[in-house]
């Protein structure tokens, strides 16, 4: 069963048990992960679920679509490279491990 370990803005290290073809966002939600809104329920249309994919297994995930980049430029926090939402993202069958990291929030 892959685990999504997900980082959050103060440190804390979160390990949650997830199917293949689970959504890291509804995983985030369904575990209380703080710092994950989600408030447009998962439809890319808010970037209330911004996070960072560590690099190395970015390549794992689907291409950023063009409506996902535009919610990117709307993130509130640093935008990066490695800038997703996580409801755009589904962990693959035979795939692990994934860590995704929160972003700090501004102030």
């Amino acid at each position: 069963m892959p685990i999504i370990t997900y980082l959050l803005a103060d440190g804390t290290k979160m390990n949650i048990e997830a199917e293949a073809g689970a959504n890291v966002m509804r995983t985030a939600i369904d575990a209380d992960v703080p710092g994950i809104l989600a408030e447009c329920g998962g439809a890319a249309m808010c970037a209330t679920c911004h996070v960072y994919v560590e690099e190395e297994k970015a390549s794992i995930f689907s291409e950023i679509s063009d409506v996902e980049e535009e919610m990117l430029e709307c993130v509130t926090e640093e935008r990066k490279p490695e800038s997703r939402l996580s409801c755009q993202l589904t962990i693959p069958v035979g795939v692990d491990q994934v860590t995704v990291q929160l972003p700090v929030p501004q102030d």
